[in-house]
């Protein structure tokens, strides 16, 4: 058994993502090539984002700290500290409304 608190991981990478030059620092947290899951970290500073990309396989984004905005197409979901939202199996974006702290979790396509 492992165990990993994200409290203090999305603390360190946030810290990390506001001194780096892209505004965005990630880790894995679960997973890896020999896992179908894989559930990444990723710290992002207020007004930074992860620019339009296709969907790897069924996902869901749970935001830890700040607020975020996901984006496929004309539709819109904001997120808040708690929120989960399942990402759209197409093209989409997220965009930080703040700095932001968001838990990706992904079963990749066979």
């Amino acid at each position: 058994m492992q165990k990993t608190s994200l409290t203090a991981l999305a603390r360190q990478q946030l810290a990390r993502a506001l001194t780096l030059p892209s505004g965005r620092s990630a880790s894995t947290v679960f997973g890896g090539h020999e896992h179908q899951l894989r559930q990444t970290l990723i710290a992002l500073r207020s007004g930074e984002s992860l620019s339009e990309h296709a969907s790897p396989g069924e996902a869901t984004l749970h935001v830890l700290n700040g607020r975020v905005l996901l984006r496929s197409g004309e539709v819109t979901w904001n997120g808040s500290p708690g929120d989960l939202i399942i990402v759209p199996d197409g093209k989409h974006s997220v965009d930080a409304l703040a700095d932001s702290v968001i838990l990706l979790t992904v079963v990749k396509k066979p």
